[in-house]
């Protein structure tokens, strides 16, 4: 699957200089973190000054909040526009699975960005109302699958939205935050991606045993 196309945050599309404020943050939040990325850093890859970076997003760790809010936003928003409604059941699931498995292995920034935030034991995130309730989407995506397949008896009744999705974040997460590792310890070093195909089958395998009846 090829790397989806990153639309711009509606309040930036009237200002180029904070778009590229914004997308060097992004990129060098992603390799660094927070704690590593200097404001010095961003406004040069944004080819400003510090001054304009602190006019446009007021501190860093606003400008951090800004974009943990974005990469969130883009995949819900991503996810809301499968249309699983209009799909049976047990393809929904399948849909879902593999379009969270390819989702997750075209946005690697996505990947590191939600792996700082953990290094910081979540601490943006705790605070964060938006973030709560913009990723309980998710969860009402998820059950609206689930309770279809229980009510024609094709999931298990006692599944839960949270458990898959946990169960589905693990297996498309995994396949990126450790793709290095796990590729030089036990594939060759080979190209994670010539994987990719095999372990989103094994994804969608994996989850349909779990809910089925």
């Amino acid at each position: 699957m090829q790397p989806q196309e990153i639309s711009l945050p509606e309040r930036f599309t009237e200002a180029s200089l904070k778009e590229k404020i914004f997308f060097s943050a992004l990129t060098l939040f992603a390799e660094f973190g927070l704690n590593g990325a200097r404001m010095e850093q961003i406004a040069e890859k944004a080819g400003t000054t510090k001054r304009m970076v602190v006019y446009h997003f007021k501190s860093k760790e606003l400008l951090y909040v800004q974009v943990l809010e974005y990469v969130y936003t883009q995949i819900r928003t991503s996810e809301r526009q499968l249309n699983l409604a209009d799909l049976p059941p047990v393809e929904a699931m399948v849909q879902l699975v593999e379009w969270t498995f390819d989702f997750h292995a075209t946005h690697p920034d996505f990947i590191r960005i939600i792996c700082m935030e953990n290094m910081q034991r979540g601490r943006f995130v705790k605070e964060s109302a938006f973030l709560r309730e913009i990723n309980r989407s998710a969860l009402d995506l998820l059950e609206e699958v689930l309770s279809r397949g229980q009510v024609k008896q094709l999931f298990n009744a006692a599944i839960t939205a949270k458990d898959v999705h946990r169960l589905i974040s693990s297996f498309s997460f995994y396949h990126v935050a450790n793709s290095y590792t796990f590729s030089n310890l036990f594939e060759e070093g080979r190209d994670p991606a010539e994987h990719t195909d095999h372990y989103r089958k094994m994804a969608v395998k994996v989850v349909l045993r779990y809910i089925g009846p």
